[in-house]
């Protein structure tokens, strides 16, 4: 049937399963629109205020359901706009597919000056993601779209891009739609290193489990493994969840340093262990095992004592079996971890407020099952470590970008993703800035998120810095704000301010019954440095 080059793109995702596009409309895009008007109930759009708030928004999608999250802007400052947003997809694996327009078929590479032209869109695009193309034909564009879906989906998740210029987009010409694409393999199971791993685990003392993003493929059978071993459960961002904090196994970062102390063998699933390596060190003693889908990150800091290039949906139930038939069953450690964890959840609630008892607060008003998006802020820090995740991927962050401003659009997304779902962001007032317009978008779709901004009126992280590093000399790291809740009201979003964790409790649930956008301020002082629970110093002596 004939279609438009637009059409084809269109069809060609939601072939794969595309029902959901944030989005910006201009120039280059216009035929790509209408082919979305086209599409009626089957799609539904998220316009946004911004590029960049289209960008976080399908990388919210895309970290809560590890579901491609697929965003479109024009070409040229609109693309670039998106580009943070593409950086934090590609360091937390994110499968985000960013779909741009592109000048005149015949501008490019010229340099004559056409709008939103760039010297080399696709040089620069092919920098930031996994895979980018540029489709030329109509009838091309199926094929590259399910290559796009090929690259962002095997292997290692991370972030594509397509681009079609715009007069492409508008012609027309036989093109038929394939069939979903082909996701590769994944790697085939190496039995000498799955057998050099049970050898080493079946003799292990302490053995320890780091567990990352990757981990989350492994569903359930890790925590079988874990009860098998006896062997604790620690992650920092991404792997929070994959064992709920509800069982003894699942501890706290900062109890990892301690159980660091004695383990003699750790199982690396799916991180890349740069805590481990780069801070607390590797003693020569200890014996690393690491499993990761990605070849490249296995050696990448340090060799380990057995490599397994596998997907843990794979690897980890084939440990499972084969430990089964050699390894002793072993004496719970409840007792001793729960004594463990208690006294690091302790020592946190002691040293790290306000922020420990803010976060408890949301926490007992967002059920089991809730969303919780971090945000580069005091609180968004403690967060990595003492808010208790009982799902995978319900705790989002933006992994080791740092990406200050992320949080709000990128939580609209995790909500369009999960309606039927409570999710709270926390923000600080410098970042929440960043993104603060998508309260529009928020109103405008009635996207229920509800947000909690702490409010300081400063860069309080970079101002610390200043004050311990630099003698005190201060620079642009205070702020001057604008009355919080005023300006969401001005976007018709409810808003209040509280002062103290009993009232945040209630404000948050309240809002979450409501079931629409609200803004909750919480203005506060300074808080206590959340960093020497994360940033620790070698964990045994002469270990470079």
């Amino acid at each position: 049937m004939s279609k438009s080059g637009a059409e084809a793109l269109l069809g060609q995702l939601m072939v794969n399963g595309v029902d959901t596009i944030f989005g910006l409309p201009g120039g280059q895009l216009d035929h790509f629109f209408d082919a979305m008007h086209g599409a009626g109930d089957r799609l539904r759009l998220f316009g946004t205020r911004h590029e960049q708030g289209a960008a976080y928004m399908a990388f919210g999608y895309a970290r809560s359901t590890g579901k491609p999250g697929v965003y479109t802007v024009v070409p040229g400052p609109g693309v670039l706009n998106t580009t943070a947003a593409l950086c934090s997809a590609y360091a937390t694996n994110a499968p985000v597919f960013c779909l741009t327009g592109q000048i005149p078929t015949v501008g490019l590479g010229k340099g004559i000056g056409y709008l939103h032209e760039l010297p080399d869109q696709l040089a620069t695009m092919r920098t930031l993601t996994k895979w980018a193309d540029r489709a030329m034909t109509v009838e091309g564009a199926p094929a590259l779209v399910n290559e796009g879906f090929r690259q962002m989906l095997s292997g290692r998740p991370r972030p594509v891009s397509l681009e079609m210029p715009m007069d492409v987009m508008g012609d027309r010409a036989e093109a038929d739609l394939l069939p979903a694409a082909t996701i590769d393999k994944a790697p085939a199971l190496n039995d000498d290193a799955i057998a050099d791993a049970v050898a080493l685990l079946k003799t292990a003392r302490n053995p320890l489990i780091i567990a990352g993003g990757g981990a989350i493929a492994a569903g359930a059978s890790l925590h079988q493994l874990a009860e098998m071993l006896q062997a604790p459960v620690v992650s920092f961002r991404s792997g929070r969840g994959v064992v709920s904090d509800r069982s003894y196994l699942s501890q706290m970062f900062p109890a990892g340093y301690e159980l660091w102390k004695n383990a003699d063998v750790v199982i690396g699933l799916g991180t890349r262990m740069e805590q481990q390596y780069l801070y607390w060190k590797v003693p020569p003693h200890m014996k690393v095992i690491r499993i990761d889908i990605d070849a490249e990150e296995l050696d990448r800091i340090a060799a380990p004592a057995v490599a397994i290039h596998a997907d843990a949906a794979d690897a980890v139930p084939a440990l499972v079996e084969k430990l089964a038939g050699v390894l002793d069953k072993r004496a719970s450690r409840e007792d001793e971890l729960t004594q463990l964890a208690a006294r690091i959840r302790g020592d946190v609630e002691d040293r790290v407020q306000p922020q420990a008892s803010y976060l408890a607060a949301i926490r007992s008003a967002l059920p089991d099952d809730g969303y919780f998006v971090d945000e580069i802020t005091q609180v968004g820090y403690t967060s990595w470590y003492a808010f208790p995740v009982y799902e995978p991927r319900h705790i989002v962050t933006c992994g080791y970008q740092g990406t200050l401003g992320y949080g709000y659009a990128t939580a609209l997304g995790v909500k369009a993703a999960h309606p039927d779902k409570a999710v709270v962001n926390i923000a600080g007032d410098g970042g929440f800035l960043f993104t603060a317009n998508e309260m529009a978008t928020a109103a405008q779709h009635n996207i229920a998120l509800v947000t909690v901004l702490f409010n300081n009126n400063k860069f309080q992280n970079v101002q610390r810095q200043q004050k311990e590093w630099f003698g005190g000399r201060l620079i642009a790291s205070d702020l001057k704000n604008p009355d919080f809740c005023k300006f969401a009201e001005s976007f018709g979003i409810r808003a209040e301010r509280v002062t103290t964790p009993e009232a945040l409790h209630k404000a948050v649930k309240a809002a979450l019954e409501r079931n629409e956008p609200a803004l909750i301020e919480v203005p506060c002082g300074d808080m206590a440095s959340p960093w020497p629970f994360i940033i620790r110093p070698p964990a045994f002596e002469g270990v470079e």
